[in-house]
């Protein structure tokens, strides 16, 4: 049975149509990838799918008791309080008890006596409360994510930065294990090894997953069906995203002469009807309906929106050095950044950047381009650069100013290579129409931010191309021509990024972060240097703070502080039964694991899902049955080890 269903679902944003009779459904067990240009609907239709938005015509039927959460696609920046009353908030009832248990242990520290005696009072109707709904089990469920994520639930969210708060979030979509998990944009802000983590945690998950992603490689790894979303129709594509990147090829090709035949069609009929004297005379009415309906078609039809159009403007040739870098030295407070650092960046060098959010890629960077000083040790900067620098906090942009302010500053032409050109006209290469040039910045989604910053990034003759996070937010079309405009650059090129298809598409170097301000230079892009034994750097840096053993004072430690040992729990003694059944679990739990791991590999084959749906459904039931077995088997031994 479904989990979700469409029928005929339409939705208007204004006079764009993001749907258009549209028919989905999402089965038990699926991962399924929605993709899209940017500004097609993927957003909007996760929305319907979460009930946050209803859509303007059609069905929308879910089945009953399902349980839905959803990863936004942007971080809680507006949200106060600690990381864990976050996560616990996103679990209505039982989040709110742990909640409210959470606060009121910590004000216990410093309550005096009379308060203290009513906060425990508080604590015991609570705790009775959560003892009946198993809260405890989300409690723990919390800690172990915040554990796995490497997050301080202690911490506020105030205090985080975006990539930060994008895993608090995510921590918050996962917690409450629902059997459908929408995720917009997952890999977002977030560093290759958390991504890679992801990966392993969602590809055992045993409920429904639907997510919009441009990260490449993410896709081809998670998904096991396709959904385009094109101009208000989707369409699936069943199989890997391969398969779907072919398939589609061929789908606008046809699409392409259909439309030309169309098109010949109607020119000829509007010949026909604009013919003289002699030809009215013999005009039917038959013919003169058929061109009305022709019109009228072709007036519905919406065009495919153009490619972003790129190039770098010409640059003079730079010196054969481009840095020199020899013992560089940088700390913040408690934390090495770069450590007796020694490399040299020669003409045409492309060099990816690669480490854990917090590690100092950024640091690094602005060290080469002068705008950071070594606290010890030197670097020379060669001759004649002209450095293109793509920032990934978009420091670049003006908010309050418009598209077309931010790149002309004042001007209403631009120059490319010499020549003067209307900055609208420039814009439109970048999918700026006239109206969304004229938009505040603020306005603009992060896509359109990050080909802003590209249209004035590429105005500027260049010979030395940073970025810096360039590809957040850029559909996987846009990405690809940026690849494309790349490859051609003949300068020098020094990327930050957590897009392992786009460092591997790009560089020919890379140098990665080792611990305490290490950095170590391999050949090739990511899947190269992994090849050659590099690893992501796993010890936490000083940013994710360890986390603190804080557990909560659960259900005992009330009753020890309010001095009742009669509520305490009398210790079982073991007994030969006890102890025969324990000494055998772990044997049982590792057989079904490894039949669970089995089914797992069944379902993550490209065409597990093209064969009769019995069967699939069959598959997916095992699994769900399996992996329940052996949560009861892990639950029983965690039982069982508490009373030894």
């Amino acid at each position: 049975m479904s989990l979700v269903r469409i029928n005929n679902g339409a939705l208007a944003f204004g006079h764009t149509p993001l749907l258009k009779d549209a028919d989905f459904t999402i089965e038990p067990g699926e991962r399924v990838c929605i993709v899209g240009r940017n500004g097609a609907g993927k957003s909007s239709l996760m929305k319907v799918l979460a009930g946050d938005i209803i859509l303007d015509d059609g069905e929308f039927n879910i089945a009953t008791d399902v349980k839905v959460s959803r990863l936004q696609q942007d971080p809680p920046k507006s949200e106060s309080g600690s990381i864990y009353s976050y996560i616990a908030a996103g679990v209505a009832e039982i989040g709110d008890l742990l909640q409210a248990y959470h606060d009121l242990s910590h004000q216990l520290e410093t309550a005096d006596a009379d308060s203290m005696e009513k906060m425990l009072n508080k604590m015991q109707r609570i705790q009775e409360k959560l003892d009946h709904n198993n809260g405890w089990q989300l409690d723990s469920r919390i800690n172990q994510i915040c554990q796995l994520l490497s997050l301080d639930s202690e911490k506020q969210l105030s205090e985080l930065s975006g990539g930060w708060q994008r895993k608090v979030a995510l921590a918050r979509a996962l917690v409450s294990e629902p059997d459908l998990l929408l995720l917009d944009e997952p890999t977002n802000h977030l560093d290759i090894d958390t991504i890679e983590w992801l990966e392993q945690f969602l590809m055992s998950y045993k409920g429904a997953i639907v997510f919009v992603s441009h990260d490449r490689g993410f896709i081809q790894r998670m998904a096991t069906r396709i959904v385009d979303l094109d101009r208000g129709v989707i369409t699936n594509w069943p199989g890997s995203y391969q398969a779907y990147l072919d398939g589609k090829a061929e789908w606008l090709r046809v699409e392409e002469e259909q439309n030309a035949l169309f098109d010949k069609r109607l020119a000829d009929e509007e010949t026909w009807i604009r013919q003289g004297v002699k030809a009215r005379r013999t005009r039917n009415e038959g013919r003169v309906r058929a061109l009305k309906s022709l019109r009228k078609e072709r007036m519905e039809r919406i065009n495919r929106q153009g490619n972003v159009s790129m190039s770098v403007g010409d640059s003079e040739r730079s010196g054969k050095l481009i840095f020199e870098v020899e013992k560089v030295n940088y700390d913040i407070p408690e934390k090495r950044l770069v450590n007796n650092f020694t490399t040299r960046v020669m003409r045409g060098d492309r060099i990816a950047l690669i480490g854990p959010n917090g590690c100092g890629k950024s640091t690094l960077i602005k060290l080469l381009l002068e705008q950071l000083e070594p606290q010890s040790g030197e670097i020379k900067v060669g001759t004649k650069l002209q450095v293109a620098y793509f920032d990934q906090y978009r420091e670049a942009l003006d908010p309050e100013k418009t598209v077309e302010e931010n790149v002309g500053e004042g001007k209403s032409t631009v120059t490319i290579n010499g020549k003067d050109r209307h900055i609208l006209s420039y814009l439109q290469d970048f999918l700026f129409s006239p109206l969304r040039a004229r938009t505040p910045v603020k306005a603009l989604s992060g896509g359109e931010k990050n080909r802003l910053l590209l249209a004035r990034l590429l105005l500027r003759p260049a010979n030395l191309i940073v970025l810096d996070e360039p590809t957040n937010d850029l559909d996987i079309e846009t990405l690809e021509l940026l690849e494309s405009l790349l490859a051609d650059f003949g300068g020098t090129l020094l990327i930050v990024s957590h897009d392992r298809a786009f460092i591997d598409n790009t560089v020919t170097s890379s140098w990665w972060f080792e611990g305490n301000g290490r950095w170590q230079e391999y050949v090739g892009g990511y899947q190269d240097a992994v090849s050659q034994g590099a690893k992501i750097y796993s010890e936490e840096p000083e940013e994710k703070i360890a986390v603190q053993s804080k557990a909560e004072p659960k259900r005992a430690d009330v009753s020890q502080v309010k001095e009742e040992p009669s509520k305490l729990k009398s210790a079982k003694k073991m007994s030969y039964k006890l102890r025969d059944e324990l000494e055998k679990l772990p044997a049982k739990m590792e057989k079904l694991e490894s039949e669970v791991e089995e089914l797992q590999k069944t379902i993550a084959h490209a065409d597990f899902y093209n064969q009769e749906q019995n069967k699939v459904n069959e598959v997916l039931q095992a699994l769900a049955d399996k992996e329940q077995q052996l949560e009861t088997y892990f639950e029983r031994w965690e039982e069982l080890e508490s009373l030894k």
